[in-house]
């Protein structure tokens, strides 16, 4: 079986670390996060938005396109943890429409993004972990990170807006969604199971 680069895509609070974590559990893939405790902007850019967007979304691409790199060259498959597409997609492109980044900046973040995602390639399985607000809000609430305290309802509405539009038009490869508003994937082993199985047969359709 050739290495494969799997991908979790969904907004803050979703629940795609813990997927991400449960799933390289139990299949023995090579789990990649995103940075986020060692981000150095993350702190400063949910206190000032415009002040920190462009920084903020420069270091995530960089990130992230290095991710894929690895990705690449693994010999065992890797399951990543948010992809860049959501970056390019979602992110900036909400942050320039909030006026939270200028258009010199976002057109520069765009050119970066277009050179870079014409050198990789898209992931072989896309896992979209679809919640609503409410079902956000909670979930980042009992996870307790400080610097998300100021994170602001509409700021979440406009990025599941995004999300849809994004899944609803997405073709560059398999997409499995996964609905995640009466699950608890973490604590119930059912709900995990249930989502193995949709993986299964969307890999099986791979190979």
């Amino acid at each position: 079986m050739k290495p494969l680069h799997i991908a979790i895509a969904g907004n803050i609070g979703s629940g795609k670390t813990t997927l991400t974590t449960l799933l390289s559990k139990h299949y023995g893939w090579i789990p990649n996060y995103e940075k986020v405790d060692d981000n150095p902007y993350l702190v400063d850019f949910y206190n000032d938005m415009e002040r920190w967007s462009f920084n903020l979304q420069i270091y995530f691409l960089n990130n992230r396109f290095q991710q894929i790199v690895d990705i690449r060259k693994s010999e065992t498959t890797v399951i990543q943890d948010r992809t860049i597409y959501e970056d390019a997609t979602i992110f900036a492109p909400n942050l320039f429409d909030m006026g939270l980044m200028n258009k010199r900046d976002f057109d520069n973040y765009t050119t970066l993004f277009n050179l870079m995602t014409s050198l990789i390639g898209p992931p072989d399985l896309l896992i979209y972990l679809k919640a609503s607000v409410p079902k956000l809000v909670s979930q980042i609430q009992k996870r307790g990170r400080a610097y998300e305290h100021s994170i602001r309802i509409d700021y979440l509405t406009r990025l599941n807006e995004r999300y849809d539009s994004w899944i609803g038009g997405y073709t560059l490869g398999p997409l499995l969604i996964v609905d995640v508003d009466n699950m608890n994937f973490y604590e119930n082993k059912s709900d995990l199971s249930t989502i193995v199985d949709r993986i299964e047969s969307k890999l099986n359709g791979i190979f």
